[in-house]
């Protein structure tokens, strides 16, 4: 039986150890998943003494700091700097990042001509994934932060109405409102919002985070994490097909 699990703190709440353990089950694989719940990332080799394992996949707050600990990084991994997918092979550990990949997929179908500028909440390692993916799509990116602040940062309280308008892509990729802190939501002016707004939240649980409720309150087109997740996920099964 082959083993793959995620690695994260305070995973609970995640969905990937469903998505994968039904697709075991659908395609009658011999594997499980399992969710790897570290207080520290200095437990991360720790996990290897006691299990064979043959993929995992990274999530907050690990997706950044987990990179001195593999041997290889794939070059998108490399340009973006964060991992959420590892592949272990040949005793090596070599990370990838199919966040990128799951959200540019999602996204396209809805984008418009008029979405050329791109607010991204939170600079984590999702972040990076989001900002790279959007540049690809030839789309300009600006970070929003409550605590890192340079000439290329927005702090929350520079939206005012006209960085919103100017700005018709915004996406939430901080953990705020994600279950079971439901009530919680990014500090931005959603009076500022428009029909014109394409707003995205990575957070899948819930469905329709207050963030979401607010976009969509003030006519914005609205789309929560799950496409992601799954489109990811699809792909880092593939990376560990290989």
């Amino acid at each position: 039986m082959k083993l793959f699990g995620l690695i994260g703190k305070n995973i609970d709440y995640s969905f990937s150890r469903t998505y994968f353990s039904k697709k075991f089950e659908q395609e009658k694989l011999n594997c499980v998943y399992k969710n790897f719940d570290l207080q520290s990332i200095d437990e991360f080799l720790s996990i290897f003494e006691t299990n064979t394992i043959s993929g995992l996949n990274v999530t907050i707050p690990y997706k950044e700091v987990i990179i001195p600990f593999l041997d290889e990084l794939d070059e998108e991994a490399k340009a973006i700097g964060a991992v959420n997918t590892v592949k272990i092979e040949n005793d090596k550990l070599i990370g990838y990042n199919t966040d990128h990949h799951g959200f540019s997929k999602s996204i396209q179908p809805h984008l418009r001509k008029t979405h050329k500028r791109a607010l991204i909440l939170g600079t984590g390692g999702a972040s990076k994934a989001i900002a790279y993916a959007l540049e690809c799509l030839g789309i300009e990116v600006r970070f929003v932060s409550r605590k890192n602040h340079n000439k290329e940062i927005y702090k929350y309280e520079d939206l005012h109405t006209q960085v919103i308008k100017e700005h018709t892509i915004i996406i939430n990729s901080t953990p705020l409102g994600t279950y079971p802190n439901t009530e919680d939501c990014p500090n931005i002016p959603y009076g500022e919002l428009s029909e014109n707004h394409l707003v995205y939240d990575l957070i899948y649980n819930p469905m329709e985070t207050k963030f979401l409720k607010y976009g969509k309150k003030a006519g914005a087109k609205t789309i929560n994490g799950l496409e992601m997740l799954h489109l990811q996920a699809e792909k880092s099964w593939e990376i560990w097909h290989l």
